[in-house]
């Protein structure tokens, strides 16, 4: 199985740090944000990386390489300086990522989560990770009946950025910039998208004060 880590963004809300680090590069707990993901992915045994770039991209490219450090083997796909969005990006890397299912997670969050859980049921097009709300997002994103994710109903639970989809999922969609959240829903709506609810620790990095929080725990010993 094949991984992509979406680090394309420009990081508005991590601004001054942004300016001059590529929001995949900021540290926390003695590492680049990328990097825990790279040695997790790694962990389940998942060696074939997709990174996309976008906002000082080539540092992101220079500081990885070809991923030998981290036991991996990464591939990049360069979106230039026009943001492609999340499904978007992940069109333009399909000939990366080949024709099976693959997990997809946003650089910009951290987790203990364990990749090797995401599997993809028989004819469903994404199995998606669902966590608490955190305060910044109270109202969440989907509920789950069950396996299958809900549009209605509750508890509502936010998308972790973490996934498993099927390139079917992205076939038809035209090239240039294209959200996801939009082909989520119709899936939900078609019944053909998985989820499950995680309790474990999971963080959105989303601003300089909640990246000092987690370099705080994680050199302090956290988890």
């Amino acid at each position: 199985m094949k991984a992509m880590i979406l680090a394309a963004g420009r990081g508005e809300r991590m601004r001054p740090l942004t300016d001059t680090t590529p929001k995949a590069l900021l540290q926390a707990g003695g590492r680049p944000l990328i990097a825990h993901h790279l040695l997790a992915l790694r962990v389940a045994g998942i060696e074939e990386i997709v990174i996309n770039l976008g906002h000082l991209g080539r540092d992101i490219a220079q500081n990885l390489g070809d991923g030998a450090q981290y036991g991996t083997r990464i591939s990049y796909s360069d979106e230039g300086d026009a943001p492609l969005e999340t499904a978007g990006g992940i069109k333009r890397a399909l000939t990366h990522l080949g024709t099976d299912p693959f997990i997809v997670v946003n650089g910009d969050v951290w987790t203990d989560y364990p990749f090797s859980r995401l599997t993809l049921g028989e004819g469903r097009l994404a199995r998606i990770v669902l966590v608490d709300n955190p305060e910044h997002h109270l109202c969440g994103d989907f509920a789950l009946e069950g396996e299958l994710v809900s549009l209605n109903g509750g508890p509502r639970l936010t998308y972790s950025g973490i996934g498993i989809y099927h390139p079917n999922l992205f076939r038809e969609c035209p090239p240039g910039s294209l959200p996801l959240a939009p082909l989520l829903r119709e899936a939900a709506r078609s019944r053909l998208l998985e989820g499950e609810y995680y309790a474990g620790e999971w963080r959105d990095i989303g601003t300089p004060e909640r990246l000092s929080t987690l370099d705080q725990e994680l050199t302090e010993g956290f988890p």
